[in-house]
């Protein structure tokens, strides 16, 4: 069989990672795939891997803005996919409008279809991507032959949202960077940490109004004022309204700079000393499909206090403690309650280490290839290209 990948809005963050360790983990021959095509702009293919199956097709008009991507899609997709004999199309991007069948897609984004945290963006471009997104994502789900999902919120909420969907569905989550992998480290006791010395709490995460940074850096200056010696890294990309935004607050809050620091943006390849320098680690958002960066930190042996909200008890289980993003009291409360006692500590980022075990690129990809194949061979039950 051959597989068809349309790759042409996979250009950077989450979708481009899952994508590449995708591609670099697979064996897609022993699931029947004899040959993999991708159509893609000229960084995307760049950067996946020299596999002998698989087949990079750069595509000029993948490399412009996303009118002209979206046009290639919607005109040229399904000729090419056709002409190239596939038996089945991948889509990850979770847009697909034309008729080639069989057709596998992938939920990334619950923002889309999540309107109370949309609003937060009020009437900004942003709100009319997302609104768009929703539209073509939603008639992706519902004629897709397969839809994967990354954890079973996220399938829950989308069928909560869509209806029961036509197509096969399954949960493949991500795998992780072995980078990232650190054996828990001895919890210093609050006792032991000055101003000097500070206990160093950590928050990755892009700036945008659902991760609550703000509300995060309000409850950890109440911290440092009832005297508990600690400081807060945040590391992320934003834009720049984004970045004033947060800059203004935390002038207010912290006007000495002496807890809070605002990192900017880390290059991928260099986040994991982020995460080994910090004792603790934060993840407040509202809004996840998944949690990258929460199961990163759980690699990395941290104690977390985390979200209750959306996918992340479903990653974390009873190995950290939870609180409500909005509330800047309970997140004190919370981390008051964490930072306090260094045997908890211990024991949960001991039992995250070992939660975050079983997330793997190869399990990715060993999931999405017996899933793929099994879609496929319901449409060919005789392999007319093995």
């Amino acid at each position: 069989m051959i597989l068809g990948i349309d790759a042409a809005n996979i250009r950077a963050g989450g979708g481009l990672t899952h994508l590449v360790e995708l591609l670099a983990a697979a064996d897609p021959v022993s699931h029947g795939f004899t040959r993999v095509i991708v159509w893609s702009g000229r960084q995307t293919a760049s950067l996946l891997p020299a596999r002998p199956w698989l087949d990079v097709r750069h595509v000029p008009m993948l490399d412009r803005a996303l009118p002209f991507r979206t046009v290639w899609q919607v005109t040229e997709l399904t000729r090419v996919v056709q002409a190239a004999e596939c038996d089945m199309l991948f889509s990850p991007g979770g847009s697909y409008t034309g008729r080639f069948r069989p057709m596998v897609t992938f939920n990334q984004n619950l923002l889309p279809f999540e309107w109370a945290e949309l609003r937060r963006f009020g009437w900004s471009p942003m709100t009319l991507k997302m609104l768009l997104l929703a539209r073509t994502q939603s008639r992706t789900f519902r004629q897709a032959d397969g839809v994967i999902f990354l954890t079973e919120h996220a399938r829950a909420f989308i069928s909560a949202t869509l209806g029961v969907l036509p197509g096969k569905a399954a949960v493949v989550p991500h795998g992780l960077d072995p980078r990232f992998a650190a054996a828990p480290r001895p919890q210093r006791a609050m006792r032991d940490c000055s101003p000097e010395q500070p206990f160093r709490l950590l928050y990755v995460s892009a700036l945008l109004p659902y991760k609550h940074q703000a509300v995060v850096a309000d409850a950890v200056m109440r911290l440092r004022r009832q005297g508990r010696a600690v400081t807060l890294d945040l590391v992320g990309p934003g834009s720049p309204g984004e970045v004033a935004k947060l800059t203004t607050v935390l002038r207010r809050l912290d006007p000495a700079g002496t807890t809070i620091r605002y990192l900017g943006p880390v290059d991928y390849a260099h986040l994991h000393r982020h995460y080994a320098e910090a004792e603790a680690f934060i993840f407040a958002s509202s809004c996840e499909s998944f949690g990258q960066i929460l199961t990163e930190a759980m690699s990395a042996g941290l104690p977390i206090a985390c979200s209750r909200r959306s996918a992340m008890p479903e990653l974390l289980g009873e190995a950290g403690v939870y609180f409500d993003p909005e509330d800047a009291a309970d997140i004190e409360a919370t981390l008051a309650a964490l930072l306090d006692d260094p045997d908890r500590r211990a024991a949960l980022a001991n039992a995250a280490y070992r939660e975050a075990a079983a997330y793997s690129w190869t399990r990715c990809a060993t999931e999405t290839f017996a899933f793929l194949a099994t879609v496929a061979r319901d449409h060919h039950p005789v392999d007319g290209h093995a």
